[in-house]
């Protein structure tokens, strides 16, 4: 008498498909969320700290128009009183960043001299705005 022995038939799970789709999503999300992120302004004078927390950070826009006129959150302000405007606008013990959005056609003495205003004011970072080309 002769049994039929039949062999059995392990089954498979093929993980490299699997793997593939998995790694796509998540290309995917990496790309989408880097896209996201609008860096237009070109960081300047940025602290560096060994400890870090993260807080709200306040920003203040200056403005500078061809013409040589200064404006503070769309407001129109004297140089020499930057200092104490943006001091007033900066939460105590946190950071601001102070975005500079001045005309390409200001003249470069205008633009230092807002900027070294600006760097008297203690907890402001400073950043240069520009649009991509």
């Amino acid at each position: 008498m002769q049994i039929d022995e039949r062999e059995e038939v392990q089954g498979e799970i093929n993980l490299v498909p699997m793997i593939d789709a998995i790694f796509s999503i998540l290309a995917f999300f990496i790309i989408s969320s880097v896209s996201l992120i609008r860096s237009e302004g070109l960081p300047v004078n940025l602290p560096s700290a060994k400890t870090t927390e993260s807080q709200k950070v306040a920003q203040i826009n200056v403005t500078i128009q061809a013409d040589g006129k200064v404006f503070l959150n769309k407001q129109p302000v004297q140089v020499n009183s930057l200092p104490s405007a943006v001091t007033k606008l900066i939460p105590n013990n946190q950071q601001g960043m102070v975005i500079i959005n001045a005309d390409e056609k200001v003249s470069h003495g205008v633009v230092v001299a807002v900027m070294d205003q600006l760097r008297q004011v203690k907890g402001a970072g400073l950043a240069i705005a520009a649009k991509k080309k």
